[in-house]
This record gives structure tokens, C-alpha cells and sequence, in this order.
């Protein structure tokens, strides 16, 4: 029989952020900092994904005929005043590429944002969470159902 110890003299070489400053230095893919704690961002469909894929390659189309410059993300980490987030997609302006483009996350809301809503999701807490996007620097937010092909 084989039994296995935990040697306490071993850390693991990442720990689990605990703060947003943490989070932002090392942001694990799959959570965000909300209410001042590590939440696991999950609940993502095969729907979800196909919307999220859609738009930023509508945003990306637009962008480039109409030479906006900047770049359009998917999945990438930003700061808000309160949390740190992975919007679904986001469009980062030239300016803000040129200042921020190797940083682990953008220290502020990007210029345009999307959530895709998921149907688990409550409709307050996204609402909630356009709203922190839009105090901390964000111009636009799309809320998308894909559930319901609306945008709000």
C-alpha cells in the first residue's frame, strides 16, 4: 500500500489571489475577484462560445474597414474599481494597446464590452456588473442573450 503525505515544506508555486491586487498580478483563467473573493467564472455553452466568436469577428470586421486600429479580445483580463473581470470580448483602443499591451490586465474597464449572458446568470447582477464596467472607464456595454438573439 502507498500512502501519500502533503510535505508541508512544499508550497505550491501559485496561490490563490487574496486580493484584487493579487488577482491582478496573476489572473487565473476561470475566476474573477467580485465582492472582495476569488469566484469561479463557469457555466460557459457550446451557445455561449458561438456568440462570443460571432461578435468579435463582427467587431474585427468593422474594425479593420473602417482602419479603427486597436485590436478586439476575447477572455482578457481587466480592473474595475471594485473587481477584476474577463469580459467575453472587448475592443482595446490603439492608445490604450500602445500603454497597456504586455500588462497581465488592463488596469481600467476596456472602451467597449460584451457579456454574454449565460441563463444561469441573474439579470441584476449583470446589469451590476455593466455598471461597474461603465464607472470605471468603459464607454459601452452589450449585455447579449444569446438565448433570445437580443442585445442589450
Amino acid at each position: 500500500m502507498v500512502t501519500i503525505t502533503k510535505n508541508p515544506l512544499i508550497q505550491p508555486l501559485l496561490q490563490e489571489p487574496d486580493s484584487l491586487e493579487a488577482w491582478l498580478e496573476n489572473p487565473p483563467e476561470g475566476t474573477e475577484w467580485v465582492n472582495e473573493q476569488l469566484a469561479e467564472k463557469s457555466g460557459m455553452t457550446l451557445k455561449h462560445g458561438r456568440a462570443q466568436r460571432r461578435l468579435s469577428t463582427l467587431w474585427a470586421s468593422h474594425q479593420a474597414a473602417n482602419n479603427l486600429g486597436g485590436e478586439v479580445c476575447t477572455e482578457v483580463p481587466c480592473q474595475t474599481k471594485k473587481q477584476g473581470c474577463w469580459p467575453d470580448v472587448a475592443y482595446i483602443t490603439p492608445d490604450l494597446l500602445e500603454q497597456y499591451g504586455e500588462a497581465k490586465a488592463l488596469p481600467a474597464s476596456f472602451p467597449l464590452i460584451a457579456e454574454i449572458v449565460l441563463p444561469t446568470d441573474l439579470a441584476e447582477e449583470m446589469f451590476t456588473k455593466a455598471d461597474e464596467y461603465l464607472n470605471s472607464g468603459g464607454e459601452e456595454v452589450w449585455l447579449v442573450y444569446p438565448e433570445n438573439y437580443r442585445i442589450g
